[in-house]
Formats: structure tokens, sequence, C-alpha cells
């Protein structure tokens, strides 16, 4: 393994499968170039392109992670880049989105990359034949077990619920499963050409109310009870359509509310199933910018005519008041 990287390299010293693996000697990313040009057979390139340890010159940085991208791609090694929000873009512009991007990771979510990147400590797989994944899908994979890990440990150690606010479910507070079971239909929502001819009218201003509504839970409940990045996501894209803006990768994954990494993760699940779509700026070569495709944003604005017409209703079938 080959590490790139003007910063320190402490988060290698607790990974398992460090004593597994034959490191080169951390070259700076200033003599990058001339390594390359030496090297001869290497499994893994690690890149730390953040902010303290990439190459002073925006053409320097540029320069290498094509290089790196290119070597990448005709099969002499694989690589992985490890970003923060502001070298994000510019990594993203370079390598495209099949690129083994980690932004801003966490030490569990580096350790998980790099063992899907060496193939390492893998289990034989019986039920499903993943072989064929790409890296990106495995590192997903493994990053959102890591979460799930993390959520759980973090609920083992961090009790929330101990507020009186939040109360335990007890033998005299019954729990949700213990409630008598019965099936209340949905509210009949009218198609949306159907009602008030400026029924789909919608505004920015009126999907930035929805955002801060949902960023205010976390004033009164614990945040992590809302993750959603995917609709947040959506929300923010929406916004900057009507408002005739167009968003980077990074402000997107600011916008999702939840690690980079993550945010990432969602970015490249909607991309590939044609909800964003990815544009190049033209006044930058470093940057992409990601936008909602023409149909995701019609079920968005098809969503908010729905809203309002289920709000309109002054006897909801639940008999729950107005």
């Amino acid at each position: 393994m080959l590490l790139i990287t003007g910063a320190p390299t402490e988060a290698f010293d607790h990974w398992p499968g460090r004593n597994a693996v034959r490191f080169l000697a951390p070259v700076p990313a200033a003599d990058a170039r001339t390594t390359l040009d030496h090297i001869i057979a290497v499994d893994l390139v690690v890149l730390f392109h953040t902010n303290g340890a990439v190459a002073s010159g925006a053409a320097e940085r540029n320069a290498l992670l094509h290089r790196l991208g290119a070597m990448a791609a005709t099969g002499m090694f694989r690589l992985l880049v490890v970003t923060d929000l502001r070298t994000l873009d510019e990594a993203d512009r370079a390598l495209g989105p099949d690129a083994l991007l980690l932004c801003e990771p966490a030490s569990a979510e580096l350790h998980a990359a790099l063992d899907a990147a060496l193939d390492m400590g893998s289990a034989p797989r019986l039920l499903n034949d993943i072989g064929g994944d790409t890296d990106a899908a495995r590192i997903d994979r493994l990053s959102e077990e890591v979460e799930r890990l993390a959520h759980m440990l973090d609920a083992l150690t961090r009790d929330m619920l101990t507020n009186a606010k939040f109360p335990r479910a007890t033998p005299a507070a019954p729990r949700l499963s213990d409630r008598m079971p019965g099936y209340m239909a949905p509210p009949r929502i009218l198609p949306a050409h159907v009602g008030d001819p400026g029924e789909n009218t919608l505004t920015a201003a009126q999907v930035r109310d929805i955002l801060r509504a949902r960023r205010l839970r976390d004033h009164f409940l614990p945040g992590d009870l809302f993750a959603d990045p995917a609709w947040d996501m959506l929300l923010d894209l929406m916004a900057a359509r009507l408002e005739g803006e167009r968003v980077s990768v990074s402000s997107l994954c600011i916008a999702a509310a939840v690690p980079p990494t993550t945010a990432l993760r969602w970015i490249r699940q909607l991309t590939e199933r044609g909800v964003f779509r990815r544009e190049a700026d033209p006044a930058d070569g470093r940057r992409i910018f990601i936008v909602l495709s023409d149909e995701a944003a019609t079920a968005v604005t098809e969503w908010f005519a729905a809203r309002r017409r289920l709000l309109r209703d002054d006897t909801p079938p639940w008999g729950m008041g107005a």
C-alpha cells in the first residue's frame, strides 16, 4: 500500500488489517509525481486529499488527481481518496462518480473502506454472490454496516431516553406494540390535476420552510431519530432549482444533515437511480453540480400539491381534528 499524504497517519495505527499489509513509506503530495514514475507494483494507493495535506497549487492538485485516476482506471492499482468538505468538489470533478471517495470519515469508516479495497476479512458468501460488485458498492455496504453498529453502540452507551420528556415504556405506559391493532385508511388524495388551477404552484420559500421545520425538530428531540438524507437533499435541490441556483457536491453533503461520507453514498445511489443528475460547472473545471432530474422535480411538486389538499381537509378521516 502506498500512502500519498502530508497529514498525520494515526488513523492507520489502529486498523486491524495493518499488520497484514506492507506499507511503503508515506509520500508527500509534492513528491508523488516522482514516486508514480518509478512505481512497479502496488495494490492500493490512498491519497489524503484534505486541505492540510494536498499540494499547494490547484494545477498540481488537479494533475495529481487526474493521473492517479487514469492509472487506477488501467488496473495498475486501486485508488482510495480521503477528502474534507473543502476539497471534495475538486476530487469529485477529477475522478468522477465511481471513485472511491471518503469525506471526513470516522476511523471505523476508513478501516471498512481499506478492508473493502483490499478484499480483506471477507466472510464466505453463501446466500448472495456479490463478487461482481464494484469497489464503491462494497464500500457502501460496509459503511452502512459500520454506521448501523455505531448507532447500536451509541444507544448502549448513551441513554437518551432517561429525560422525563421521553420516559421508557413501563407496564403502566404501554408500548406501541401493546396498543390495540386496527386499520385506519389513509386519506383520499385527489390526483394532482384535480383542484384549483394554481395548486401546483411551488416557491422556493415554501420548500425552505419545510427544511427549516425539519431542522427545528432537532431542538426538541434527538436529531439522530430523524436522519433522512434523501429527502433533505431532494428538498434542498428543489429549492435551488426554483431559485435558479446550482448546488455543488460539498454543499449537498452539508444539506443532507448526516456525516459527509454517508451523504456521498446517498448521492451516488440517487444518481444511479436517475433521481439526481451530475452537471459540470462550465466556469470551474474542478467542480460538479448536482441537480434534480425533471421527473423528480415533478414528483416533489405534486407532493406539495397533495400536501396542501390534505391540510385543507376540515374532516380528516383519522378523526384527529383539523
